[in-house]
């Protein structure tokens, strides 16, 4: 069958409308070798700074991947920050445009693990439990659904001057809590016993205490302007001598503010011929806090020296043979707290936020055979 030349004439024009509608405008050229680069401003914040590349772009259009209702961003810039507000993995898309109609795409996945009230980080360094040469005799990896009464005891209330700090908080019991293999010691601001904030502290007196050995500590940290959590010693003789004749051993402690929270200290303190004295040294991690991942904070002592490490990192030594620090050559207890204010942090500001915790994994303590 013949077709009409006039049929003929609209198939041909047809095709030709099709065609041409497939080829780009004349001497445009796409944009190629579009990357995109995520960072996160910390592991638990939501901010995250997006970084573009591209050749031949006008600007670019960015989408978050925070749902159909979300708003694009239409810019020419390359670096873009962005905050989520709850956890979750977001498909990032972004546009580089050489028109509004012609442009190449590429996507890229950010994961958000907000530090919300039941959140404790799955990452973080750990230790064995064994050593050559030496022998595990006691530890604590707080399985079960309450603090072991063998173990630990609770002090509480707001202690002589604040606990001798002018600290804040009212120690309650109420704020330990033991879930999921964890101890969990939780800050919170709340009204009672005449202060604004609560907290915990429980200590191993009379139950569990040492003389030389290695401790490991495995925690994740709380932040903000005012917090100050401890993971301490005090000697076996306190209730009789007192402090600082009893020897103090600071094996953890972080003062929380901006710029302090990659930071924590380890101390002693003793009264050297009556004389109040104190030595101390830093470990400061070269990226993140404390409050984004475990550490492990030890403490190795025999009755020569104390030394201090974070992750297996040593970072201080003190020699404990000379007659003034004989404080050191007795048993000692362990103390674990977070307290709020206080001489050393300052108080809670505008910026702190509660409630804040402090994450035990485990403690262990190893003797030499």
């Amino acid at each position: 069958m013949k077709l009409h030349p006039i049929l003929l004439l609209l198939v041909f024009g047809l095709l030709s409308w099709s065609c041409d509608d497939d080829k780009p405008e004349p001497g445009l050229t796409l944009p190629t070798n579009l990357t995109l680069t995520v960072e996160k401003a910390g592991e638990t914040s939501g901010e995250i700074s997006l970084r573009i590349s591209a050749q031949n772009a006008n600007f670019y259009t960015v989408f978050f991947g925070e749902g159909p209702t979300e708003t694009p961003v239409t810019t020419q810039e390359r670096v873009l920050t962005h905050t989520y507000s709850a956890t979750g993995t977001y498909t990032i898309t972004v546009r580089a445009h050489a028109t509004q109609t012609a442009f190449t795409t590429q996507t890229t996945e950010v994961t958000i693990q907000l530090r919300d009230g039941d959140w404790i980080p799955t990452t973080g360094y750990t230790t064995p439990e064994s050593y050559e040469g030496m022998q595990l005799v006691w530890q604590d990896e707080f399985s079960g659904s309450q603090l072991n009464g063998a173990n630990w005891t609770f002090e509480t209330g707001t202690g002589a001057g604040g606990w001798g700090n002018n600290e804040l908080q009212y120690y309650r019991q109420e704020n330990t809590a033991v879930r999921d293999g964890y101890l969990i010691i939780t800050a919170k601001q709340e009204a009672f016993g005449g202060r604004q904030y609560t907290s915990s502290r429980i200590k191993t007196q009379g139950k569990q205490e040492f003389q030389y050995g290695r401790i490991d500590i495995r925690a994740v940290l709380p932040q903000g302007q005012g917090i100050w959590p401890a993971l301490w010693m005090l000697g076996a003789n306190f209730p009789t001598v007192g402090w600082p004749e009893s020897g103090e051993i600071d094996i953890m402690e972080m003062i929380g503010g901006a710029g302090r929270e990659n930071t924590v200290h380890g101390t002693i303190h003793w009264s050297n011929a009556g004389n109040y004295a104190t030595f101390g040294r830093s470990y400061r991690l070269q990226e993140g806090t404390f409050a984004d991942e475990f550490h492990v904070f030890s403490l190795v002592w025999d009755a020569g020296r104390l030394r201090w490490l974070v992750d297996d990192v040593q970072f201080n030594e003190v020699d404990i043979t000379p007659a003034e620090l004989s404080e050191f050559q007795q048993k000692f207890f362990l103390i674990f707290n977070v307290a709020v204010g206080g001489n050393w942090p300052g108080n809670p500001d505008a910026n702190t936020s509660f409630p804040q915790r402090m994450v035990v994994d485990y403690v262990r303590v190893f003797q030499p055979e």
